[in-house]
């Protein structure tokens, strides 16, 4: 497996104009960057450093630790290296001349004490938060960012033929979490899936087998199973996978920084018919926001085909969660964060944006019996969709 990766610098060129262009309708005259994915994204490295990103101009990324790598991997014209977050105002003054009136953060991230740092570090008249530029700039993934979230499909695809291959009755959830974990890694899986939420702790793998698909765990989750304990609530657990029970596994894959996140569902022998009617009710639904999704539609739009579906099949009481613990969204969109903007949920009336790129996530709770579902990615094109994900639309018997 190759390592050789770099993002273009035609890349870097456009993230950072598009954001400019955005920073320029405001008065906000600069950005400083901090947070890791955020800095892969506007300069090609994650090293510990800081890119100042003014309103004109050109960039200038900071680098702390490893400068000699950064300079490898970006393609920003002014890097240097400092031993201290402190230098940082000093490096702005001595390229740029001045400090900005106006600076913007990622408040969504920034932990207060480190915001509160920055304001005593930086002496500017305003402090604002600028994620929602950041937001702005991620949402539509170029063909380039396209073609690397392909790049991983390709991968997680065979993870599933791998799965379906080696699916054995007397199997722990976690064991068989472990083996094509393992499989995955050696085909190139980063293993570590990011996200922008600090409270998420996110696993690269759901196993939910019968029963414990059907309990209720997390409550953004429309079910997280048993987990091993009180402390690890959710992903897989110590149950014996069986014969003729439905079993959900629920992947996400990352390679060079870009993720997948996919679901099917597999049974070994058979599926109890009740579990399959449900699955095949999910893929219905899954089929409805496919067809319902093309540029111009509000977002919202998405959820509500799917919830119209799932009332029109006879699953409105189970679909995506038990009446009192149902998730307000089907689907997040996807690129260097397993969970990216935009999500959708009945609150967001956004357009839909050729682009955009979305995991979407159709499932059904019976809650202490079972849950079934299935979670693809797709992209919004000119006229339409086309779906990204290779995994075949079915339900795996083994």
């Amino acid at each position: 497996m190759s390592t050789s990766f770099k993002i273009p610098a035609f890349e870097i060129e456009r993230r950072i104009g598009h954001l400019q262009k955005n920073m320029q309708q405001t008065d906000i005259e600069a950005l400083l960057i901090v947070q890791r994915v955020d800095l892969l994204y506007f300069s090609g490295t994650a090293q510990n450093g800081f890119l100042y990103i003014p309103a004109q101009g050109d960039p200038l990324l900071l680098v702390k630790r490893y400068a000699p790598r950064a300079r490898e991997e970006s393609s920003i014209s002014h890097i240097m290296e400092i031993a201290s977050p402190k230098e940082v105002p000093g490096r702005i003054l001595d390229l740029y001349g001045r400090l900005p009136h106006t600076l913007a953060f990622e408040l969504d991230v920034l932990p207060v004490t480190q915001f509160n740092f920055y304001r005593q570090l930086f002496p500017v008249k305003n402090h604002v938060d600028g994620s929602s530029f950041i937001h702005q700039a991620r949402c539509v993934k170029s063909p380039w960012e396209i073609e690397q979230i392909e790049n991983t499909a390709r991968l997680s695809a065979r993870t599933f033929e791998y799965m379906a291959a080696q699916l054995r009755e007397g199997v722990t959830e976690m064991e068989f979490a472990g083996m094509f974990e393992a499989f995955a890694r050696k085909i190139g899986h980063g293993g570590k899936l990011r996200v922008r939420d600090y409270q998420s702790e996110v696993y690269p793998w759901h196993v939910l087998s019968g029963p414990n698909s059907g309990k209720m765990g997390l409550l953004d989750s429309p079910f997280s199973g048993e987990g091993t304990s009180v402390a690890f609530p959710t992903g897989a657990g110590f149950r014996k996978m069986m014969s003729n029970e439905p079993i959900l596994i629920d992947l996400g894959f990352v390679f060079n920084g870009y993720h997948m996140d996919e679901t099917r569902m597999f049974a070994m022998g058979s599926m109890p018919k009740k579990a399959m009617d449900a699955s095949m009710a999910a893929m219905e639904i899954h089929d409805a926001i496919l067809e319902t999704a093309r540029p111009g539609i509000p977002i919202n739009a998405l959820f509500e085909t799917s919830v119209a579906r799932a009332e029109a099949l006879g699953y409105a009481e189970t679909y995506l969660g038990p009446p009192g613990y149902k998730v307000s969204f089907v689907g997040h969109g996807i690129g260097l964060d397993l969970v990216e903007q935009p999500i959708i949920s009945p609150k967001n009336h956004n357009p839909l944006q050729p682009g955009m790129t979305f995991a979407i996530e159709p499932k059904i709770n019976f809650i202490n019996e079972f849950g079934v579902g299935i979670e693809s990615v797709f992209t919004i094109t000119e006229t339409g969709c086309r779906v990204i994900s290779r995994v075949p639309k079915k339900v795996f018997i083994t």
